[in-house]
């Protein structure tokens, strides 16, 4: 498993890394990449830290699991590597852009272009082996992400974190609202956004709202 090598979060998770459960985690990883094929490729891992640096992090959104189909995964949460097919899930966020901001769909479902603007795209869960999903949970990697939420909404201020669904909300009760801005719907899967729970919630102007009053430059979503 590779390591983060974003300098900012190397620091501020330093003894997070020398923590037995996170020894353990990354073993368990390690032989679970040996023995089946999971997902994202090893190299991706970390992809969502090495890609949006803790000083640069802006907007947090919040998934579960890496996508658990060959090809798909890149680290990124709700992310799909250019080229791949865009699951449901991405595509009714892209419909609720659209419908929020009037930015037309895209084909390319790689969200790097979020990353690099400071959009951390963090999994609760950041390994998943093939046609499996779920698992690798309860492994350590919620304990690591419980950690990784709470340095940023202790160290950091005026971040937004976006959450999505009943999982997300609860992983993110203890974000610090005095000091953040927290925009909470339904998730986008089909199931939730055609119950009513997902369009229409307007989290991507929300969010620019609130970064340009910041003083903080707007995502160009």
């Amino acid at each position: 498993m590779n390591v983060i090598n974003a300098p900012g979060w190397k620091s501020v998770l330093a003894t997070e890394f020398e923590k037995e459960y996170f020894k353990n985690l990354k073993d368990f990883v390690a032989t679970a990449y040996q023995t089946n094929t999971c997902f994202p490729p090893k190299n991706e891992v970390f992809a969502a830290f090495n890609k949006t640096d803790f000083n640069d992090v802006n907007v947090v959104i919040l998934g579960q699991d890496p996508y658990h189909n060959e090809g798909e995964a890149n680290g990124l949460a709700f992310s799909v590597a250019n080229g791949v097919t865009i699951p449901p899930s991405l595509r009714n966020i892209f419909k609720e852009l659209e419908a929020d901001l009037g930015v037309p769909p895209v084909t390319n479902g790689d969200l790097s272009r979020w990353a690099s603007q400071g959009v951390l795209l963090l999994n609760a869960t950041l390994t998943v082996q093939k046609n499996s999903p779920g698992s690798h949970q309860k492994r350590g990697w919620e304990q690591f992400t419980d950690s990784v939420i709470a340095k940023l909404s202790e160290e950091k201020e005026h971040l937004v974190f976006l959450l999505w669904g009943g999982y997300a909300k609860k992983k993110g009760a203890k974000i610090d609202t005095t000091k953040h801005l927290v925009l909470q719907s339904g998730h986008p899967s089909p199931m939730s956004a055609n119950r009513g729970f997902w369009f229409g919630n307007k989290h991507f102007s929300k969010a620019n709202a609130y970064l340009v009053e910041k003083k903080r430059k707007p995502i160009t979503w």
